[in-house]
């Protein structure tokens, strides 16, 4: 068992305390948030994911976790300290350090045994090193610092999960002694680890979630290309997805990538690049891509209707993924606003991201549209005149085709997740548009009811 402090209690290092206690460490979780470290230890979770708070409490009530605002006793004798504090996009691309930079220098006024420090904030290729002589800097006594690289690779909705069972930890040192503490630090988790210097391993962070990103973008521009020349995105994927070269994950055509990482790493390779005076066209197409495909929905509705000024707008789905309360980069960030300029009454569902959207829309008027929370799909469709589907939730994809038709004024979908079989919104006279495959129009459906009236006759 080592002692360990983890600097931050976001997404990264809060779950990264929780599954260090899991195994048996000795974990205390910093925050500079009084109340939020009061809701912690009541065995609460301040984020919303999947069997966190479950091992928040038995870990806490086992003694292994504790939560503080006082770093100094936190840090003072801890054989590792982990940094997991945010860094944010600044304007032009890059990351923002400085939080990072209070947490070293803190760390350099407090400890007083050796001890490793371990980045496992998304950070630029060579902060490390910074990271190392700014501590240098700053130390108050006589002990051993060294720096070491630990990126994560979790994804929101699942991090416990691909904290505790992980593909690979990487970890990037710069001595023996640094590596072998890591090293014993992971032992218990039991999972391969990749040892490499400290910038391969920054890099590793930003290369791996890149070529996602690369991936979900290709997907889209080969989606909007399948729609102009009659192809259905879906079937392409299926079929690219038995090589093995290329596998089956990351093949779904949307609206685009969302949330805390994809954006910021894309923007912020680009502009390493840039620093560097090389520029990244494949990562720079991929942002572009991306940028334009969050309003693909809003942009065919625009085409097919005069004004969405007075018309009841069913939105479903605010975060940027299920399984997740965060709204970073999410679409419906960027439609919501386009969709109340054009004085529409939205009707919002979902099922954990709507406490967080009302923080940013508030319910009420805006303008000449206005927002609306409800805490049911069938509410927000109810007489609705058009409904947009941004977030995948199971609550959503279990709503039967049949019911756009039963409960909407207007059946009239514009789905960005491809949630729905074309024959089925046909077959349930519902007029469908989707990404990357035909649209169901408005004769299809005339045509449908049609048949219905005349097996009424008959």
């Amino acid at each position: 068992m080592y002692k360990i402090a983890v600097a931050g209690t976001g997404y990264v290092g809060l779950v990264a305390g929780v599954c260090f206690a899991e195994v048996g460490h000795q974990v205390t979780c910093v925050d500079i948030d009084e109340s939020k470290v009061n809701v912690m230890k009541s065995g609460v979770s301040p984020i919303y994911e999947t069997g966190l708070e479950e091992l928040m409490q038995k870990n806490y009530a086992a003694g292994r976790i504790d939560y503080t605002t006082d770093y100094k006793s936190a840090y003072r004798d801890a054989d590792a300290i982990f940094i997991g504090v945010g860094t944010p996009e600044q304007p032009d691309g890059s990351a923002n350090l400085s939080y990072i930079a209070t947490v070293a220098r803190q760390i350099a006024e407090s400890v007083e045994n050796d001890c490793l420090v371990v980045v496992k904030s998304t950070v630029p290729v060579g902060t490390n090193d910074k990271v190392e002589q700014f501590i240098q800097d700053f130390l108050v006594n006589d002990v051993k610092v060294e720096v070491a690289s630990n990126p994560e690779f979790l994804a929101q909705g699942s991090a416990v999960h691909d904290t505790l069972h992980a593909e690979r930890i990487i970890i990037g040192t710069e001595s023996k002694w640094a590596e072998e503490l890591l090293m014993k630090l992971y032992e218990p988790f039991n999972l391969p680890i990749v040892s490499v210097n400290r910038r391969s391993a920054e890099m590793i962070k930003y290369a791996s979630n890149d070529f996602l990103a690369l991936k979900i973008s290709y997907m889209n521009d080969i989606a909007n290309l399948c729609e102009l020349v009659g192809a259905d995105v879906q079937d392409v994927a299926k079929g690219m997805s038995y090589d093995a070269r290329i596998g089956n994950k990351f093949l779904n055509a949307g609206i685009g990538y969302g949330g805390s990482c994809f954006p910021k790493d894309t923007k912020a390779l680009e502009y390493i690049a840039k620093q560097h005076g090389y520029e990244l066209r494949t990562v720079k197409a991929a942002i572009d891509v991306n940028t334009d495909q969050k309003t693909m929905l809003y942009k065919k509705a625009s085409k097919r209707l005069i004004t969405f000024n007075g018309l009841k707008v069913a939105v479903l789905g605010l975060t940027f993924k299920p399984g997740t309360d965060d709204l970073r980069e999410a679409a419906s960030l960027e439609n919501v606003p386009l969709l109340l300029e054009q004085g529409a009454d939205i009707y919002a569902y979902d099922p954990v991201g709507a406490d967080n959207f009302t923080k940013v829309h508030p319910e009420g008027q805006h303008g000449k549209g206005s927002m609306t929370y409800v805490s049911d799909v069938e509410e927000a469709l109810k007489d609705a005149n058009v409904c947009f589907i941004f977030t995948e939730w199971g609550e959503v994809k279990a709503v039967t085709p049949g019911k756009y038709k039963e409960l909407m004024r207007t059946p009239l979908v514009y789905d960005g997740r491809n949630i729905y079989r074309i024959e089925e919104m046909q077959e349930a006279g519902v007029e469908y548009r989707s990404i990357g495959r035909k649209a169901v129009e408005r004769e299809v459906v005339k045509e449908s009811r049609n048949l219905e009236l005349q097996a009424v006759r008959f």
